[in-house]
């Protein structure tokens, strides 16, 4: 050990994010303190959030005078080999990658809300700061409410929860609310499948969202802010709140925000796990105490929303971009993107895919630079043949539509969606019949049950599937099914109905020949009593009240 390296601190960066500790983070964390005290190395250990290369974790970073390297994944029996190799001096060891900075998947990304998680200490306000942290609200607190509300409607962003629809425009209207008592809401009920953004947002960059939602507050003249939260993510919830109490010490947030005249207050608020409450609605029910169910408009939530008063309702990426765009300015977002789609979305690669995690880059890219370049393909090494976009209730949609390029418009000819920005990968082995079934019984289970073409429809959905995949007067019941997609559709209250159909159709769509190959029977019974079977035990279990819909 040289006389330099003996006295200095070397900053090492582990991954507090849930995605790295289910893999081992924790324990590669401790294997470091103790390997490095060991070699006589002095480190400051940092728990940073995920930089969104899931399929590297464990990884680790040490901070050198080139930049910070990255190694991964790294296991902790591998720790103490590799602090013996140089690890913590950047040497290029087994699994090191280099700059981190420097490795194509993120070298080749736009990040915007992302630009941090994974650089900061999510819970140290100074790192925040020194990394452009609230430079959006101090700008924010300059300019006039109306003028940041013309900010964010200039920017062009659109929500990021799925439906697309323009922040600016959500915020003017609860901006020109009359009402003595306003709230802003993040829905961070993030239960669509193959996603996960929202989460490490909050775990890795917390301030960012608190930023927002404060700029938010003051755009339209709230006072309360709520942050709720999935009941799932433990960690989300714990790093948010004590973000939340370290911006209070701060004066970030309360009385007087950076010495302003901007009163706000801003509360945690768990949910019970509940699919349904990601609408809007829905979630403000349950944010007054009452079950998640979804609510008949009007009245809109931008006019009576929590406590019957005017709400912002916004995702906690929409929220999370906002920073940005009052830093530097609308037309820097603006610039991104194409068409009516501007700026950046994270999208997340998940399913049967080699490289999953996170990328943020602008609205536009194809389907397949995303699942093949970005995601190398399928992680079995089979041929990929369905990818699912915009959670459970989106389209599957097929290799040949790999052109297709990520924005609202283009998705939406195409009779899908890009939702949240989730992506989920299947191989060619996958059975879309069953897919189909599943989206239909997903809607069953989900449904809030207050509208009957959601309820009903979804599990006539199912029998009728279960009755073609079975062979069972198949074309009588093909017709059936359109005509119970064609009424939750254009019947149900909310998405939940009205989109479970879309996942259902595009397989029928893009994937006809797997609804005419019976399943192999495991049950010993022939097929379409095996089905019809079934159907009369969940129905004989419904009227005994014993199964709930």
């Amino acid at each position: 050990m040289s006389r330099a390296q003996r006295g200095r601190v070397q900053r090492v960066y582990v991954p507090a994010d849930s995605a790295a500790r289910s893999v081992g983070a924790d324990e590669v964390a401790d294997e470091l303190v103790a390997a490095a005290a060991a070699a006589g190395r002095e480190i400051q250990l940092v728990r940073n959030g995920s930089r969104g290369m899931l399929w590297l974790e464990p990884l680790v970073e040490v901070e050198t005078a080139a930049g910070r390297i990255a190694y991964g994944p790294v296991q902790a029996g591998d720790v103490a080999a590799l602090v013996a190799a140089g690890m913590l001096d950047g040497a290029p060891t087994q699994g090191c990658h280099g700059r981190t900075d420097d490795i194509d998947w993120l070298a080749s990304q736009h990040r915007v809300t992302f630009r941090r998680v994974g650089v900061t200490d999510p819970l140290d306000i100074a790192d925040y700061r020194a990394h452009g942290g609230f430079a959006g609200l101090e700008r924010a607190l300059t300019m006039t409410p109306a003028a940041v509300v013309d900010a964010v409607t200039e920017s062009g962003l659109r929500g990021r929860g799925g439906a697309g629809f323009p922040a600016g425009i959500k915020w003017k209207t609860v901006h020109d609310a009359g009402s003595d008592l306003k709230f802003v809401c993040a829905n961070a009920d993030e239960g669509d499948s193959g996603t996960f953004a929202d989460r490490m947002l909050m775990e890795g960059d917390p301030f960012t969202l608190i930023e927002g939602m404060t700029i938010a507050a003051y755009a339209v003249g709230a006072t309360e802010g709520y942050i709720y939260l999935r009941s799932e993510y433990p960690d989300a919830v714990r790093i948010m709140r004590q973000a939340i109490d370290v911006a209070y010490a701060h004066g970030c947030l309360g009385a007087g925000v950076l010495g302003s005249g901007l009163g706000f207050d801003l509360f945690v608020r768990v949910g019970a796990g509940a699919y349904i409450c990601g609408e809007e609605t829905s979630m403000l029910e349950s944010l007054e105490g009452r079950r998640g169910l979804v609510r008949s408009k009007p009245p809109i939530p931008a006019l009576a929303g929590l406590f019957g008063r005017p709400t912002v309702v916004n995702n906690v990426l929409t929220l999370g971009t906002v920073p940005m765009i009052l830093a530097e300015g609308p037309a820097s977002y603006q610039d991104l993107g194409v068409e009516r789609s501007r700026g950046t979305q994270v999208f997340q690669l998940a399913g049967n895919v080699r490289r999953g995690g996170i990328v943020e880059t602008g609205f536009g890219i194809t389907l397949g630079e995303l699942v093949e370049g970005y995601g190398g393909g399928s992680a079995s090494g089979r041929p990929v043949r369905a990818v699912q976009v915009g959670g459970p209730l989106g389209a599957y949609l097929p290799v040949d539509r790999f052109d297709l390029p990520m924005d609202y418009e283009a998705f939406a000819a195409a009779d899908a969606m890009v939702g949240h920005g989730g992506l989920v990968v299947f191989d060619e082995t996958v059975d879309m019949a069953r897919q189909a079934r599943f989206a239909m019984e997903f809607c069953a289970v989900e449904s809030c049950g207050k509208c009957t073409p959601c309820r009903i429809g979804s599990v006539r959905g199912v029998e009728t599937i279960d009755k073609i995949i079975g062979g069972v007067d198949r074309e009588r019941n093909l017709l059936v099914l359109d005509d119970l997609c064609t009424t939750m559709t254009k019947g149900s209250l909310c998405a939940m109905g009205g989109l479970t159909p879309m996942p259902v159709q595009s397989a029928l769509q893009h994937f006809p020949e797997d609804f005419d190959r019976p399943p192999a029977d495991t049950a010993g019974l022939p097929v379409p009593d095996k089905f019809a079977a079934e159907t009369a035990a969940r129905n004989a279990a419904l009227m005994a009240g014993e199964v709930q819909r």
